[in-house]
């Protein structure tokens, strides 16, 4: 699927046109294009367009190729970034994330992206409302689309967060759910070093375009994309300690799976110890031998208050010492 507009003064003139005007229009004087490109259609049309604006092939083939590290690299002409957008599934815990590459030349900006689920219609509107903005040149659009994908990822983390608290809350449930804990902790171990790796690289790619050296942000622009650097931080420092506070919750579902095991232990050991007194004297009275109230009335209620005595005051001791 093709996508494709032209501003004018940060304001809509043009779209849907054919990839063949791109180079018509990008040098007409105050004009601002904007293609995108998705699914299988992506690298036939970028084969086009990168004819059309004389982009760099090394850059062509690291869009199309899928799997590269979130990245801002410079080549003549234009600048080539890569990063992720990401999607949480609230239920399974499970992170998915998409490609999206970006061509930034003086006059238009080209998204090349894997599949459809990158949020396109939010960046449209966050274009559409700020054409104050827009009429700055290329980089306002950059702004937006960094914009959206770095909020992706913010949000993300905060369901993390929640999904987090929530385990916290079943880790410490009067019902032992070590299996839940344990899977869900997997779960969300593994989706947080998946957006780690998403996330920390960013803080290189909005820094690096930012230099004034490579003359994309204006000055108007500058606290916009300062804004964008600082939830980049927020969003890389929350991941850490997210992470972190998963490794403690599962040493600290250990530590309990290890003390309820010391407690049923000594329970166990204190009724075998009360269970071996009853054992103990009935086995002495089982004697085919005479002794003190053998073969009399006397030796049964002699046996009987022993074990009722003795192991009386065992279990009181034991209850005393919070062992049953």
């Amino acid at each position: 699927m093709v996508r494709t507009r032209c501003y004018r003064g940060g304001v809509l003139v043009d779209e849907d046109f054919a990839l063949a005007r791109v180079s018509d229009l990008v040098g007409e004087p105050g004009s601002l294009v904007w293609v995108d490109l998705c699914g299988p259609e992506a690298a036939a049309g970028l084969v086009q367009v990168a004819s059309e604006l004389g982009l760099h092939s090394l850059a062509v083939e690291d869009a199309t190729s899928g799997r590269q590290r979130p990245k801002f690299s410079r080549f003549e002409g234009h600048d080539f970034l890569t990063a992720y957008a990401v999607s949480l599934d609230n239920r399974t815990g499970t992170l998915t994330t998409r490609q999206v590459s970006a061509f930034v030349t003086p006059t238009a900006l080209v998204t090349v992206r894997t599949d459809d689920g990158f949020p396109l219609e939010t960046l449209l509107a966050r274009w559409d409302e700020n054409s104050e903005l827009t009429r700055l040149g290329v980089g306002a659009l950059l702004h937006g689309l960094l914009d959206v994908i770095v909020d992706g990822h913010f949000e993300a983390v905060g369901v993390l967060d929640d999904d987090i608290e929530a385990l916290e809350d079943l880790l410490f449930d009067d019902r032992p759910r070590d299996r839940d804990v344990q899977r869900r902790s997997f779960e969300l171990r593994k989706s947080l070093v998946r957006l780690r790796r998403v996330v920390l690289p960013m803080r290189e790619v909005v820094n690096t375009a930012m230099r004034r050296d490579i003359g994309l942000v204006p000055p108007e622009l500058a606290p916009y994309f300062q804004d964008v650097y600082d939830h980049v931080l927020r969003a890389a420092e929350w991941t850490e300690s997210l992470r972190d506070l998963v490794a403690t919750i599962v040493e600290t579902n250990l530590t309990i799976q290890g003390n309820r095991l010391n407690v049923i232990t000594k329970k166990v050991t204190s009724w075998a110890a009360i269970i071996a007194v009853p054992t103990a004297i009935t086995g002495f009275y089982g004697q085919n031998l005479p002794y003190p109230g053998f073969a009399r009335e006397s030796g049964f209620v002699t046996s009987t208050l022993l074990i009722v005595l003795i192991s009386g005051g065992l279990f009181w001791m034991f209850r005393r010492r919070d062992w049953l």
